[in-house]
Parts: structure tokens; C-alpha cells; sequence
């Protein structure tokens, strides 16, 4: 029975060691809470890090903690101290926590902590694998295992693989200054399914793949050579239900049981009834815009001077990195604010603002929850901030008031909030000023619906529409019309191969028998395809045509050696075996004084293309050009074309990130259809990459092997997925004659 392998930093479990005795019990919140109906319920295993390094486990103690673990279906992976320094309070949280959030001052890169990452990650992975059988699903969660997807890829081909980032992506102008970003996105790319908080954060990862490794983008899907890779947004929810009940018990306990805190909140309340108190509640860390929030404050008791000794900030502020040297200086500047503020503002009954430095049971979060008239949260950056949400959910009587960062993840879904940008102190203030002279009414009218769509889309909700996605990408592969080469199908093309008297095999040339490069001029076959192509050439009763768009001179200048059949320009010129090149169609290129300005305009426009020219077409090259303005600009070029070439006899030809304009009717098909009249071929293979060769495929018999090179719809019967299966079909049939 196949099941499910979590895979995250940390373990849903605290293990501490006191007087070498262990505790384990499971964590509370967050991922542990949105995954456990997968892992208590289903049949799965979680794997992590103990929390706990070699170091600080006692060697009697070592076998417990993974018994230990596994008694909670968990598995333990253990790291030394060096490691998780390295890896996580190094690479982790010195580069991609700061980078990802937008904080490039605070970014370090160091090449030891980058393969401390690599190393670490690649333990993960190999654990992944440990466990793995085939038919097992694996979701693989946040930025401190960017590179584990791939490397569960390299040793399990065709595992289904999810991967889940719980922090923002930057946009690319941000994301591009990784010195290692090539691998990031290519670890990522080892998932079938990445899912991210928001669509911005989506259209941002989805924007540096197309950029930086400059793969095909095609709406949500990124084309890989041989298969497709799905990325979504999934808003992640909460344990809506566990809020709302903690909430209904809290207002039916007894004063007898209630907790210190709340009873401090209730002496508030009795001693001013009409003040307002203004929750804040976050991690000590720089995204979250504390010192923001405490300075635009300050503005608010300045600017609103009637609202001293009627208003109090109840700020908490759990310790968070302690050892990092840009939290303590926050700790220090937050600390030396709250002083300053209180100075300036207290009186002998009233101080502005509570300030808790410290973790809080989840009863006294309740507490802040349910006593807070008004939440402030004005992170400066944050995938999503469930905080947001569990302060709606808490609301029972559906009073209170929301202001929230439009930095913050959630607030795309949190529209019916007072959202502010956390930079503006003036809107801040007056969001405060609307908070506390809302009508309860309207009040509860916006937590109505938020609290309707938080409950609908909770953290179960979330985890099992991403599960559903995930399956989704193996179950409903693409449809293609082609099928792909299997080694069934290549025992076909062999037997039919070996019985045939004339043989002939159309091989387009880039994207093909070569990988495309950013230069034309670059793509020179090398040896071993040179070799190739003259060995399957001289097998008895075999042709070999190159058909190709290249120029004439490059082409026959590289196979000038190789005695094989040339057809050039898409089929203008034709080389047959030891003869010259000759003309193939009736062409001009007249027209080329007319068109070349209007294209000349268009490189000018659009930094890194170029026109290549040809005997008789002119080329318009984009492939090193921005991708989206490299499409957007072949777009407006092509209408351009058309409608300047209509009335000339002139077809504009759209390939791989090029535009060919040539005499209409010319074109690979027609070539090849005049080759095969002029003598009985009984087995016609042909293989090409994009729509230029489409023509070919149309034009030959219903018998023809017609073979595609990539995932793409296509007219060819058959499929492979890259250049190098090109070339691993090709050396079958020589070995096989």
C-alpha cells in the first residue's frame, strides 16, 4: 500500500533531554497542525531533523530518540552542531530568509555554508529515498530543502514529488543576485508540483525559471525536457475549528479559573470601559516591522492626543534567533522604543503600551485574542501571517477590527480587513482612528464574511487541495497526440528498419541532433555527432538528409566532410550526395530592402536579438532577449510582418524563439515530397523540435516514422523528450543493422 512521506526542516515533535531522560511530545501549530490528519490518519511517515544535535544526545540515548520517533510514525535524520550551523542559522537564515523576504542588506553568502546546505539537503534526500517505494507520494516543505526535490528525482525518476514554500519568493530582479540561483530553481524544478501562499509569489518563481534558466513558461506550467512541472498558489488556513472552541470555553470559565493574565486584562476593562486595547502579536524578527509599528504608534498618540489614557498597545514579541547579530540589535532598538514611547507618553494611571518579551501558552494567546478590541499586524514582509486569521477566528461575537500589512500574505484574502502599507505612518494613524470609531455593526458585517471564507478554506482544506493537485499532475498527464519512444515501440522501428530495401532518414538539426544555443553561430556539431551521422549514413541502402533552416554556406561549411543529403533554408537549396548546391524553388529576395528596416526596428527595440541573414529568408533571433519581451515583442513583429508581407508572396515562419520570413509555399514538407518521388522508400523516418518541421510531418505517408523532439502538440506520431534521446535512437538502428 503506497503512502505519504512528509518532508520538513523539523520533526512535529519537541524532544528535550533533562537529567538524561527524553521527552517527546508533538509540536502545536503551523505545519504539525495542517498535516496531521495526513499523518495520524493515513498511512505515512514524517521525516525531519530531532531538533536535537549529536552532540546533545548522550550515545545511550541515540537508539530512544528514533524509537521514540517512531512511535509517532516519524523518522529522526541527525545532524551535527558544525552541520546545522551551517546549514540552518547559516544558509537558511543568513541568506535565504533575509533574500526571500526582501532584506538584501542583511544577506550573507558564504560558499562553506552553501555546501554545508548541498550536503545537508542531500541527507534529507537520500533518507526520502531510504523510505521511498514505488507508488508513495512525497511533499517536501520550505526553504531550508529548496535543492531536496531534485535530488529525490535523480534516484527516483518517476516518484511523485511535492514541494510547498511556507515563505514570499522574490521577484527576479531580487532572486537573480544568488550566486547558486541555477541550482535553487533547478532543486525546485525536481517536484511535479511546487505550491507557494500567493499568486504573486507563484508569478514571481515563475518568472525567474523563464529568465535565469530560460525554460519554456506556459501559463503555470514550466516545459522541462522531459516532463511538466505545475506551480500554484494554496493560501495556507488554520486549525479554524481548535480557535473558534478555545474561544466558546474561554467566555464560559469561571473568574475562579481564569489565568494571571486575564485577569490583568479584566482589571483593565472595569477600570476604563471605554478604552480600547491594540493587540500585536509576532516573532522578534525584522520582517515583521515591529519598530515600524511602535514609531507609527507614536505618530497615532501624537497626531489623535484625545486618545491617551484610552488606548493601550498589548504588544508580544516571542524571542526568535537570539544569536544572530541583526536580532539583537532589533531586540535592543524595540526595547529602547518601548521605553522611549512609555516615557514620553505615560501618566501616573496609564502607560501606552505592554511590551511581553516571551513565549505564551496557547491559553494565554487566547486571552489577547479574545480581550483586544483591535489587532495591528504590519509585517514589512510575510508569506501569509496566521496570526491575521487566528484573531478573526477567536472573534466569536464577530466584533474587533483587523488592520493588516498588504505586505502580509493573507491580506489578499483578508480584503474585508483595514489594510494598510506598513511604511505609511499617516495611514496607520487613521486606520487606528477607524478602528476605534467603527460602528459595531460594520464590524461585524466584515468579520462575518472573513470569518464564513477562514472556516470554508482551513489548514485541512489547504493540505488536501494541494494533495489533490499533486495527484492530479501524475494522474491527468498532458494529452499529447504523440506517443512516446518506448523500448516497445523502438523494437518496431528496428524490426521495420532491418526488413526494408530503401531507407531514408529526415534529421532536422537544432533543437534536434544539438541543444539550442544563445548563438547560432555556436551550435557546430561536434565529433561524436559528425561520426554518428557518417556511420548511419553509410549502412547499406540507408540515405540521411539534414533538413534544416541554417544558411546554406554554414551548413555545407560543417558537413562538408560527412557525405549526406542537405536540404538548407527550409527547403531553398539542396546538396545532394557529392554534387554542388542548387536551387530547390523558384525564390527572390527583392523583398529584403523592404523588410529588413522594419525588423532592424524591432532589434533596436528589444536588447539581445538579432537578424540573421539568409540567401532568401531574413531571421529574427529573440532567444536572449527577456522572455516576456522577447514574446510580446515577436508577437507585435509577426502581425507587423503579415500584414507588411501578404500582398507578396512572403509567409512569416514562427520556430523556437525566432521568426523566419521567407517565399510562402517553401518549407521542409514540399522538399522532402520531392525527394521521396524520385525513388521507392519503404521505411521514412523523420525527427524535428518545432513548427517548422510540422510541415514535414504533414506532408509524409501515413507509414513514416515522424517523431517529435519534446513535450508539444504536434502532427508527429511519436515523441522523445530531449536531444540526447535523439542520438540514443539513432546509434540503435547502426547497432542494430
Amino acid at each position: 500500500m503506497s503512502k505519504t512521506i512528509i518532508l520538513s526542516n523539523r520533526l512535529p515533535l519537541q524532544i528535550n533531554i533533562k537529567e538524561n531522560k527524553l521527552q517527546v511530545i508533538p509540536s502545536v501549530g503551523g505545519l504539525a497542525t495542517g498535516l496531521k490528519s495526513f499523518h495520524r490518519d493515513g498511512d505515512s511517515i514524517w521525516i525531519g531533523w530531532s531538533g536535537l544535535t549529536t552532540e546533545e544526545i548522550p550515545e545511550d540515548l541515540l537508539e530512544e530518540v528514533h524509537t521514540e520517533a517512531r512511535k509517532e510514525a516519524c523518522v529522526a535524520v541527525n545532524f551535527t552542531s558544525k552541520e546545522i550551523d551551517g546549514f540552518y542559522y547559516g544558509f537558511s537564515n543568513r541568506s535565504i530568509w533575509p533574500l526571500f523576504h526582501y532584506f538584501m542588506e542583511f544577506t550573507e553568502w558564504e560558499a562553506d555554508n552553501w555546501e554545508t546546505y548541498k550536503n545537508v539537503n542531500q541527507k534529507y534526500a537520500d533518507k526520502v529515498v531510504e523510505h521511498y517505494k514505488e507508488g508513495d507520494t512525497i511533499w517536501v516543505h520550505d526553504y531550508q530543502l529548496l535543492l531536496v526535490p531534485n535530488m529525490i528525482r535523480q534516484k527516483e525518476p518517476d516518484a511523485i514529488i511535492g514541494f510547498f514554500n511556507h515563505i514570499p519568493f522574490p521577484s527576479y530582479e531580487v532572486f537573480r543576485t544568488i550566486p547558486w540561483r541555477e541550482e535553487i530553481l533547478i532543486g525546485m524544478l525536481g517536484a511535479n508540483l511546487i505550491g507557494f501562499h500567493t499568486y504573486d509569489y507563484e508569478r514571481h518563481f515563475l518568472s525567474s525559471v523563464s529568465r535565469i534558466l530560460r525554460r519554456q513558461v506556459d501559463f503555470n506550467e514550466v516545459v522541462l525536457p522531459n516532463r511538466l512541472v505545475k506551480v500554484d498558489s494554496f493560501p495556507m488556513g488554520i486549525d479554524y475549528d481548535k480557535f473558534e472552541q478555545a474561544a466558546l470555553a474561554h467566555q464560559e470559565r469561571s473568574s475562579e479559573k481564569e489565568s494571571e493574565l486575564q485577569q490583568r486584562l479584566n482589571h483593565h476593562r472595569i477600570k476604563s470601559p471605554d478604552s480600547k486595547l491594540i493587540l500585536s502579536i509576532d516573532r522578534l524578527d525584522y520582517t515583521k516591522g515591529i519598530a515600524h509599528r511602535l514609531r507609527a504608534f507614536e505618530y497615532f498618540l501624537e497626531k489623535y492626543p484625545q486618545y491617551v489614557e484610552k488606548i493601550r498597545l498589548v504588544m508580544l514579541a516571542v524571542p526568535s534567533r537570539s544569536d544572530v547579530p541583526q536580532y539583537q540589535l532589533l531586540k535592543k532598538e524595540i526595547d529602547e522604543l518601548v521605553g522611549r514611547i512609555n516615557g514620553k507618553f505615560a501618566t501616573v494611571n496609564w502607560i501606552p503600551i505592554w511590551y511581553f518579551y516571551r513565549s505564551m501558552p496557547f491559553e494565554n494567546l487566547i486571552d489577547l485574542y479574545t480581550s483586544c478590541n483591535i489587532a495591528l499586524l504590519t509585517p514589512i514582509r510575510d508569506g501569509m501571517n496566521l496570526v491575521a486569521k487566528e484573531y478573526i477566528a477567536t472573534r466569536t461575537d464577530q466584533t474587533g477590527v483587523l488592520i493588516l500589512s498588504e505586505m502580509a500574505g493573507s491580506s489578499e484574502e483578508m480584503y474585508e480587513a483595514l489594510i494598510i502599507n506598513p511604511n505609511n505612518f499617516e495611514q496607520i494613524a487613521n486606520s487606528i482612528h477607524q478602528a476605534i470609531q467603527m460602528p459595531k455593526e460594520e464590524q461585524i458585517r466584515r468579520n462575518t464574511f472573513l470569518q464564513k471564507r477562514l472556516k470554508r478554506y482551513n489548514v485541512e482544506k489547504w493540505a488536501q487541495d494541494f494533495m489533490k493537485a499533486l495527484q492530479k499532475t501524475y494522474e491527468n498527464k498532458p494529452a499529447y497526440e504523440a506517443i512516446p519512444v518506448s523500448k516497445e515501440e523502438e523494437e518496431k522501428f528496428l524490426k521495420r528498419f532491418s526488413k526494408a530495401k530503401n531507407r531514408v532518414f529526415f534529421l532536422d538539426y537544432d533543437g534536434t541532433l544539438v541543444n539550442f544555443v544563445d548563438k547560432p553561430e555556436d551550435a557546430k556539431p561536434d565529433k561524436q555527432l559528425l561520426d554518428l551521422i557518417t556511420t548511419l549514413n553509410e549502412l547499406k541502402k540507408t540515405k540521411v538528409v539534414l533538413i534544416s533552416g541554417r544558411d546554406k554556406e554554414t551548413l555545407g561549411t560543417w558537413w562538408k566532410d560527412v557525405p549526406v543529403e542537405l536540404i538548407a533554408e527550409h527547403g531553398v537549396w539542396i546538396r545532394k550526395t557529392g554534387k554542388n548546391w542548387q536551387l530547390n524553388e523558384k525564390v527572390s529576395n527583392d523583398w529584403m530592402e523592404m523588410v529588413r528596416p522594419v525588423i532592424e526596428t524591432f532589434c533596436d527595440r528589444t536588447p539581445g536579438t538579432f537578424i540573421e541573414e539568409k540567401n532568401y529568408s531574413l531571421a529574427w533571433h529573440y532567444r536572449k532577449a527577456d522572455p516576456d519581451l522577447g514574446e510580446k515583442r515577436a508577437n507585435e513583429l509577426s502581425n507587423v510582418l503579415k500584414q507588411l508581407t501578404s500582398n507578396h508572396g512572403l509567409s512569416v515562419l514562427e520556430g523556437n524563439k525566432v521568426l523566419e520570413i521567407k517565399t510562402s509555399g517553401v518549407n521542409k514538407g514540399k522538399a522532402a515530397s520531392k525527394l521521396l518521388m524520385q525513388k521507392n522508400f519503404d521505411f521514412i523516418f523523420a525527427i524535428g523540435d518545432d513548427w517548422t518541421d510540422e510541415f514535414l510531418f504533414k506532408e509524409l505517408p501515413d507509414s513514416a516514422i515522424s517523431i517529435k523532439v519534446g513535450l508539444k502538440k504536434t502532427a508527429a506520431t511519436y515523441f522523445v523528450r530531449e536531444t540526447e534521446g535523439v542520438r540514443k535512437l539513432l546509434n540503435q538502428f547502426i547497432e542494430y543493422d
